[in-house]
């Protein structure tokens, strides 16, 4: 199904780039591959005309506005809202609003489930809290490059079944402390000035994943681990290339000589590894912070991922052994399969704007 859609470069703001959507009709902002995550979206870029076709208003199913409310909002509790950017994209939501065709607003980032000030838009976010979602927030999958393609030669890299599952795990994870607690307290007192509720500490995702990870290490008797624990983001920190690619090909390796990975929000409520994870085919260990998934009401997600909420992290290391346990060694196969194939037709760009019409035609 084709959509048509509507947009104006004239409300885009000076300096910013606009949402993915809008990359094969806009085709000088097409990122360069440069960087592993500008690689996410060139086949969505390739069947893009398939998929919509830039329109007039009048003859739109939807309105995109142009930019990533990110841009506008900032990407840090720390950042302020560039008003003049936020002022012109209002503007564009007042021109649409008579028009009685759908907005729609696209929100990444670690802000992405505060409230905007645009009326009755449809919000595409990375995340929200299940606790406060709205009726017109969908949860986006954040998009990865294919795992598979870039770093196993386009062949999936099948594990066999063994009786200790082999729980893997690179990037941050820090454990709680006074230094954190400060750093709390300065995001709460930042919140209150900005007027906006006080959330859920950003370091939140770093703390749980140290307490998960240890309990994993200390219990051999259950599951075998293969963590590589740092206490900084070194792919996202360097603007070293040659690092990046090497501390990338550790991070791929971690992944595939692993059974299972631990995954856990970060800054927000939201995890970019639970889809790097789905794209290399394998399984999930997925931490629940009162989190919304992409697509819930046709993924089972609990079929893809072992399972743990936020209070039973005390007994994670049983249950991703009772998961592994109840899987027979075909069962054990094809889940790689399955996790591969769920990215791949579902959370890949090009698997997710090749469906993006299913949140409009049920309306």
């Amino acid at each position: 199904m084709q959509l048509n859609i509507y947009s104006d470069r004239n409300y885009l703001p000076e300096g910013m780039e606009p949402v993915i959507i809008l990359y094969p009709f806009w085709k000088e902002f097409i990122p360069s591959e440069k960087y592993p995550w500008s690689r996410a979206y060139g086949k969505y870029i390739e069947i893009s005309n398939s998929l919509f076709k830039m329109t007039s208003l009048e003859e739109a199913d939807i309105v995109v506005m142009p930019t990533n409310w990110r841009l506008i909002r900032g990407d840090s509790w720390r950042s302020k809202v560039n008003k003049e950017a936020e002022n012109l994209s209002i503007e564009f939501a007042n021109k649409v609003a008579n028009s009685g065709k759908e907005i729609v607003v696209f929100f990444a980032g670690d802000c992405c489930a505060e409230e905007i000030p645009v009326k009755n838009a449809t919000v595409f976010r990375m995340a929200v809290y299940r606790s406060k979602k709205g009726q017109k927030d969908i949860i986006m999958p954040s998009f990865t490059e294919d795992f598979v393609e870039e770093y196993l030669g386009g062949e999936i890299s099948l594990r066999q079944k063994s009786d200790k599952p082999v729980v893997g795990f690179c990037g941050l994870a820090v454990p709680d402390s006074w230094e954190k607690k400060l750093k709390t307290v300065l995001f709460h007192g930042a919140m209150l000035t900005k007027s906006l509720e006080l959330g859920v500490s950003p370091y939140k995702g770093q703390i749980l994943r140290s307490q998960a990870l240890k309990i994993l290490a200390e219990s051999p008797s259950l599951v075998n681990t293969n963590f590589i624990i740092k206490g900084e983001t070194v792919f996202l920190n360097t603007q070293d290339i040659e690092q990046r690619q090497k501390a990338r090909a550790e991070y791929v390796k971690n992944m595939v000589e692993s059974d299972y990975i631990l995954c856990c929000r970060g800054s927000a409520n939201y995890s970019i590894r639970l889809y790097e994870i789905l794209s290399c085919g394998r399984i999930p260990i997925f931490i629940d912070t009162d989190c919304v998934l992409p697509e819930e009401s046709i993924i089972d997600w609990k079929k893809y991922c072992v399972w743990i909420d936020e209070k039973e992290i005390p007994h994670i290391a049983e249950k991703v052994a009772e998961f592994h346990s109840n899987l027979s060694n075909q069962e054990f196969l094809n889940l790689q399969h399955e996790c591969r194939n769920l990215w791949n037709n579902r959370l890949s760009a090009e698997g997710f704007y090749t469906n993006f019409h299913d949140h409009f035609s049920k309306k």
